[in-house]
């Protein structure tokens, strides 16, 4: 069991947390502009909401955009950002639907399902482009976690984020 380059999995790391973080960033920069629902408020057949009204289309573009450009500079090409985005973005959509269905409102932290799903994702299928192994994987999740929580504090402290975790 072989960890891959560090400096890779510290790109790989760097790009999770841009897909995830520009949405964010981009809801504090333009406030309620451009923040059109990817549900376009339609509901499950138990009546809640399918993502709900903080996944929006500017969430996306900003994600995509943003890992797209990083994964440029980083020496991994702007499509290869676009897909990782594109990825994460489908697991924090997951995550999202799942947290609907629990009953859990906009917003509400689900410590696991809010970072899991938007890591695990984009690593398993990339797996094989990237040449990473099962312990790479583990690593990136753990790492993913850890900074997105600490990360996540620290928005909330500078008034980007709406709440602490």
């Amino acid at each position: 069991m072989t960890i891959a380059d560090p400096s890779l999995l510290a790109r790989i790391l760097a790009l999770l947390l841009v897909a995830n973080g520009a949405p964010i960033l981009a809801t504090k920069l333009l406030a309620g502009r451009l923040a059109v629902p990817l549900d376009g408020g339609s509901t499950f057949f138990d009546g809640r909401r399918l993502f709900g009204a903080a996944k929006t289309m500017r969430g996306v573009v900003a994600s995509v955009l943003c890992t797209s450009l990083t994964a440029g500079l980083f020496g991994l090409g702007w499509g290869f950002g676009a897909i990782l985005a594109a990825l994460a973005l489908t697991g924090d959509l997951f995550a999202s639907f799942s947290k609907r269905r629990l009953g859990l409102a906009v917003h509400a932290r689900a410590f696991g399902l809010d970072q899991i799903p938007e890591s695990l994702l984009p690593l398993l299928v990339l797996q094989a482009q990237l040449n990473l192994g099962a312990a790479d994987i583990v690593v990136l999740i753990a790492a993913f976690i850890l900074l997105e929580t600490l990360l996540s504090v620290l928005l909330y402290r500078l008034k980007i984020r709406d709440r602490p975790y």
